[in-house]
């Protein structure tokens, strides 16, 4: 993504992890952000455009950020565990990469679905700074509900014309926790020309 990009290897129950690691260059960190792709079946890796502009925004937040392959994408070992060993891995990178400070998981789309269980499970033993789901695959998958005392925390995007993940289904998802969606018109699941806008917004929540 730039020059201060770094490439990782971590470990996880299936074996080896590949990941990228954006670290600000004129800025103190102000703590790690792990970020998870779309659907490893459907051609989601860590090098997905909606994935790098969320980086981009922690890192000029100046969050370092953690992109990374599910099992059984690039470099990753294993295979297609349908979000559970997927979970297993992002807690397993967190573990490695993020054992000290300020903590922001966020996903897009099947990876908003892997992020909602991580954050679930995270709750009990880990403080959570920010929480950012953008297309949430709330149609097809079940999707974890965010604890009441994370809903400050979180930023929950969904593009009006989503055709891949309707926004019904996103707003079923979130009416019954009260959870506000933040709804981009006209934009449809990959926020074709419309990336600098996700970037803003995302940037906006951090700052916030």
């Amino acid at each position: 993504m730039n020059a201060a990009t770094q490439s990782l290897t971590l470990q996880g129950k299936a074996g080896a992890i590949e990941a990228l690691l954006d670290t600000p260059s004129d800025l103190a960190v102000v703590g790690t952000a792990v970020i998870a792709h779309p659907h490893p079946l459907f051609g989601g890796t860590m090098q997905n455009k909606v994935v790098q502009t969320m980086a981009r925004a922690f890192v000029q937040c100046g969050w370092q950020a953690v992109r990374f392959n599910f099992r059984g994408v690039g470099a990753s070992a294993g295979t297609y565990d349908e979000g559970r060993g997927e979970a297993e891995d992002m807690l397993a990178l967190v573990g490695q990469v993020a054992t000290q400070g300020p903590l922001a998981l966020a996903g897009f789309s099947f990876g908003a679905f892997v992020t909602s269980h991580v954050a679930q499970s995270l709750a009990a033993v880990r403080s959570l700074d920010k929480l950012v789901l953008v297309g949430t695959a709330a149609s097809r998958f079940d999707v974890a509900p965010v604890a009441p005392e994370l809903h400050d925390r979180t930023l929950v995007l969904h593009g009006e014309r989503d055709d891949t993940v309707p926004l019904a289904s996103v707003m079923d998802w979130a009416r019954p926790q009260s959870l506000p969606v933040t709804v981009i018109p006209g934009v449809e699941h990959f926020f074709h020309g419309q990336l600098p806008l996700l970037k803003s917004l995302v940037a906006r929540h951090l700052r916030a």
